[in-house]
């Protein structure tokens, strides 16, 4: 029998357990502010080790069904290095359900290192796909797999994902 990921397994139960998924009709329920908290995994496609650590970010839609901005903060940890990152991501948002978003987004980010043989800033892009499921009126979790390319003397090309909790402020 093939072994099914711990990951495959958590999206399915969640996504039997958000109720109306189905096509039963129902209130959306929107946010004026979204503070997401979750960890943080970046795994880097030129050089270097995976890094792990944690992110907070705040979510607001100025645009309705058009434009929703994130402005989020990661720290990453990797034996004995340190990296600080920040993004601004200007993401489209679709609701396919009322209780499940799926957002696609684009923005700039700044790196910062403190490792000896690193130590700088570093400008890139980062693209992302943005899950967010709210089983509750104001709490909820989400997955954001992500793409980034930094520029400059450190330039370097990354996978990354995030995933934890929602909290919706209305």
């Amino acid at each position: 029998m093939p072994k099914v990921p711990f990951w495959a397994v958590v999206a399915v139960a969640a996504l039997l357990r958000t109720d109306n998924l189905l096509g039963q009709e129902t209130t959306a329920q929107d946010h004026s502010i979204v503070l997401e908290v979750g960890g943080a995994g970046e795994w880097k496609l030129t050089k270097g080790p995976y890094n792990f650590g944690g992110t907070l970010a705040f979510e607001v839609e100025p645009i309705e069904n058009w434009l929703e901005l994130e402005l989020g903060v990661t720290a990453l940890f990797s034996g004995g290095r340190t990296e600080l990152g920040a993004d601004l991501l200007f993401k489209k948002p679709w609701r396919l359900s009322p209780k499940v978003e799926f957002m696609a987004g684009l923005g700039p980010q700044l790196v910062h290192r403190f490792a000896k043989d690193e130590r700088g800033t570093s400008f890139g892009l980062e693209v992302v796909l943005d899950f967010m499921f709210w089983p509750a009126k104001n709490v909820g979790w989400y997955v954001e797999p992500s793409y980034g390319v930094t520029f400059g003397r450190n330039g370097e090309r990354s996978l990354g994902a995030t995933a934890g909790v929602l909290i919706g402020w209305p």
